[in-house]
């Protein structure tokens, strides 16, 4: 599976699981850490859990396994590290205290709005 075919099947995921502002941002240029980080915000921890279990799922259905998943357990904010992408899963409180889109601002906004479910549920 490409980077790229992750990174829609995970925005795909997020979205169909009702995740909240959900944003990419690529970081390929500023750090060797990942290429993209995804974030996205659950309106309640039982929801951040079910977000990540659903990525892990799923992609490990088609044969991925995250190198590393943390905060599980207090489930506000849960990382799935998949080398190239990096999921950052915030409970919205705790997105509004780290502010990782200010942090990593020189990164290049991905647009995913084609990924998208319409609020009418047909794919944009």
């Amino acid at each position: 599976m490409t980077t790229q075919e992750k990174l829609e099947k995970i925005v795909k995921i997020l979205d169909t699981k009702k995740a909240q502002d959900i944003q990419v941002i690529g970081i390929t240029n500023l750090t060797i850490i990942a290429d993209y980080f995804v974030i996205a915000t659950g309106t309640s921890t039982t929801q951040v859990k079910s977000l990540a279990d659903e990525i892990d799922f799923q992609l490990g259905e088609l044969g991925v396994e995250p190198r590393g998943i943390e905060g599980i357990r207090a489930a506000n904010w849960i990382v799935l590290d998949y080398d190239d992408i990096v999921v950052h899963v915030f409970y919205r409180d705790t997105r509004a205290e780290y502010q990782l889109e200010r942090l990593w601002a020189d990164g290049e906004q991905v647009d995913i709005s084609g990924l998208l479910i319409e609020p009418d549920g047909d794919a944009q």
